[in-house]
C-alpha cells in the first residue's frame, strides 16, 4: 500500500498564492489531492492554479480574506459546491509586522491577531465539521520557530504563533475521537515575502545562516513534503504537535 498519496482527498490551504503556501498547494496536488487554493489575489491565485492544471493536477481557485467571518462562510459554501467537504485544511495564511512592541497602535496589533489567529479559528470553524461527519480530516497550522523561540520586534508574531499552537493542541484533543489529526508545521527560515527584509541585507542574511547548525535556508520543497506526509495516512498516529523545520536553529 502506498501510504503517501492523496489520492480522492480534498484540501483548503489558505495564502495558496505564494511562497510555503503555494508549494504545500502544488505537493498536495502532485500526490494526487484536489485542491483549494485561497487568498486574496485572484491574479497570483490563477496563476498557481494553472500551473498545477498543466501538470495534470486539480485545483480551483477561490479569493477570500480568511480573518473576515463573511468570507469565510462563503468560502466554505463555495468549496462545498465546487469540490465537495474537504479532507484537509492547511491554515498558512499569516503576516509578520517587525517592530518594538511599543511602537504598535492596537490596529496593528488586531490585523496580525486577526490574520494569524482570527483566520485560522474562522477556518477550522467552517470546514471542521464536515470531516466530523467523515470520522477523517487533518488539520496542519502553519505556526513558526517563533511559536518556540523569539527575536527583537517579533512581539506580536510571536504572541499569534505562540496561541496558534496552543490552538493546535487543544483542537487535535477536541477531534481525535473522530479520526480527525491538528498538528503544526513550524518553519524556520524559508525565502518567502515574510522574510524579505532579512535576504535583501547581505551581512544579516550572512549572520542568520551562520547561526543555522545545517548551514543553510530550507528549501521551499521540504515543506511540501512534510505537508503531503503529515497530510496522509502514514501519519495517522500523529496529532496534537509541532514539526520544527528549521535546519536545527532552536535546538540550540
Amino acid at each position: 500500500m502506498v501510504y503517501h498519496r492523496l489520492d480522492g482527498r480534498v484540501a483548503v490551504i489558505t495564502g495558496a498564492s505564494q511562497g510555503l503556501g503555494k508549494q504545500m498547494a502544488e505537493a498536495l496536488a502532485e500526490a494526487g489531492a484536489a485542491v483549494v487554493l485561497v487568498a486574496r489575489h485572484r491574479e497570483r491565485l490563477e496563476s498557481v492554479r494553472a500551473g498545477i492544471a498543466a501538470r495534470g493536477g486539480k485545483a480551483c481557485a477561490l479569493v477570500a480574506d480568511v480573518s473576515v467571518e463573511v468570507e469565510v462562510d462563503r468560502l466554505a459554501e463555495q468549496a462545498g459546491r465546487e469540490v465537495g467537504a474537504p479532507d484537509i485544511l492547511i491554515n498558512n495564511a499569516g503576516i509578520a509586522l517587525r517592530k518594538p512592541l511599543h511602537e504598535f497602535t492596537l490596529e496593528e496589533w488586531r490585523l496580525v491577531m486577526h490574520t494569524n489567529l482570527d483566520g485560522p479559528f474562522l477556518c477550522a470553524r467552517a470546514f471542521v465539521p464536515g470531516m466530523i461527519e467523515k470520522k477523517f480530516g487533518r488539520v496542519l497550522n502553519v505556526t513558526s520557530t517563533m511559536a518556540h523561540v523569539s527575536l527583537p520586534g517579533r512581539s506580536a508574531y510571536s504572541t499569534s504563533k505562540f496561541g496558534l499552537l496552543g490552538m493546535t493542541k487543544a483542537l487535535a484533543l477536541e477531534l481525535a475521537p473522530y479520526g480527525i489529526t491538528v498538528n503544526g508545521i513550524s518553519p524556520g527560515p524559508f525565502p518567502t515575502d515574510l522574510t524579505t527584509v532579512l535576504m535583501q541585507d547581505p551581512v544579516r542574511m550572512a549572520e542568520f545562516t551562520a547561526k543555522i547548525p545545517l548551514g543553510r535556508w530550507g528549501k521551499l520543497e521540504e515543506v511540501g513534503a512534510l505537508a503531503v506526509f503529515l497530510c496522509s495516512d502514514a501519519a495517522g498516529f500523529i496529532t496534537g504537535t509541532d514539526i520544527l523545520i528549521d535546519g536545527g536553529w532552536t535546538a540550540q
